[in-house]
């Protein structure tokens, strides 16, 4: 993907000197580490650049020209430190002391007014996650794995589902070629007939729980059914996984199969993330994935580390599931 803004290296610097005065970890108190951040970014302003991309990525997602949009050269912490691949959160905790990344992604929050969200059966309940392969998910189909994953919407299962992802290049090993991949809802239904579409949004499908959800105590093995399109052009999908349910018609499976073939035809988008390198796409308008092109050494494909947001589609959006806010912190799920 083109860059909708490379971020100059003066208002790199500024932007990352500010963040830096941000000393709070998020992980230990994110209510007052989200003040400080809004502080800061108020004491020292905001590049107008940084500004205008963030106006245009609202305004682009609002009108549904586009879904997706990258970032490059953004500031992250001067020292990025490797990841142990038994506990890489756990190593995070112990090894990063300062959080400059983790007051971009912020501070992006706030600018595109898409406030984060947070499980709190994952992680330690963290606003800031990561994808980095987890030695206990080798093989398996998650993006805590080693290997690819097929095109998904996170958190396909569960009833609090984000509306934006955004991730950010702490450590991209240079020389493996690992894409992340993106379709539009948009361009899947264009493909698909009336009556296929008709069907697609009726609650005839069911998805099991991924596994880091099972490993979390979700005590379902599959969500209840449920439809795969909603609204304009919502999906919620997971390939290979999202089943037609026990007693759904036979119309449903014919459904799920033209579904199926419209993404293999599908238009779709691809990055490659490099470090500094901010991604943010969306979760329920789309359906993304990995792929790995080239790795020509595993074990540096293993050291790389993307820091990543949930976020809601605004205010609005957080606040129909204010009743679901865990320890009192806006936000913050219990699922």
């Amino acid at each position: 993907m083109k860059p909708l803004l490379v971020l100059s290296e003066s208002d790199r610097t500024d932007l990352k000197n500010t963040l830096a005065n941000v000393e709070v970890s998020p992980y230990k108190d994110y209510p007052t580490f989200r003040r400080h951040v809004a502080e800061a970014a108020r004491a020292a302003g905001i590049p107008k650049s940084v500004r205008h991309a963030c106006d245009q990525i609202r305004s682009e997602r609002a009108q549904g020209i586009a879904e997706a949009h990258v970032l490059r050269n953004c500031p992250i912490d001067d020292e990025i430190p490797i990841l142990d691949n038994e506990d890489p959160s756990g190593d995070k905790r112990a090894l990063k002391h300062t959080f400059v990344a983790e007051a971009w992604l912020e501070l992006f929050g706030r600018l595109s007014a898409t406030p984060l969200l947070a499980y709190a059966t994952r992680f330690g309940g963290d606003f800031f996650t990561d994808v980095v392969a987890i030695n206990r998910y080798k093989g398996q189909q998650t993006g805590y794995s080693d290997g690819e994953v097929v095109f998904h919407n996170d958190r396909t299962a569960h009833p609090v589902r984000a509306d934006y992802i955004t991730l950010l290049g702490m450590r991209c090993p240079p020389d493996e070629l690992i894409y992340t991949g993106f379709v539009s809802g948009r361009l899947l239904l264009a493909l698909l007939e009336r009556d296929v579409q008709d069907t697609l949004r009726q609650s005839y499908f069911m998805t099991p729980f991924d596994v880091v959800s099972r490993d979390a105590g979700i005590a379902m093995e599959a969500s209840p059914s449920h439809a795969i399109l909603s609204g304009g052009y919502s999906i919620r999908y997971l390939d290979t996984h999202t089943t037609v349910a026990a007693d759904a018609p036979s119309e449903a499976k014919d459904a799920l199969l033209s579904l199926k073939n419209a993404l293999s035809r599908a238009e779709k988008t691809r990055h490659r993330l490099l470090v500094g390198d901010m991604l943010t796409f969306a979760n329920q308008d789309g359906l993304h994935n990995r792929e790995h092109i080239e790795i020509t050494d595993p074990d540096s494909a293993l050291q790389r580390w993307l820091l990543k947001t949930y976020a809601f589609r605004d205010q609005a959006a957080a606040d129909v599931h204010d009743g679901r806010w865990v320890d009192g912190i806006p936000g913050k799920v219990g699922d």
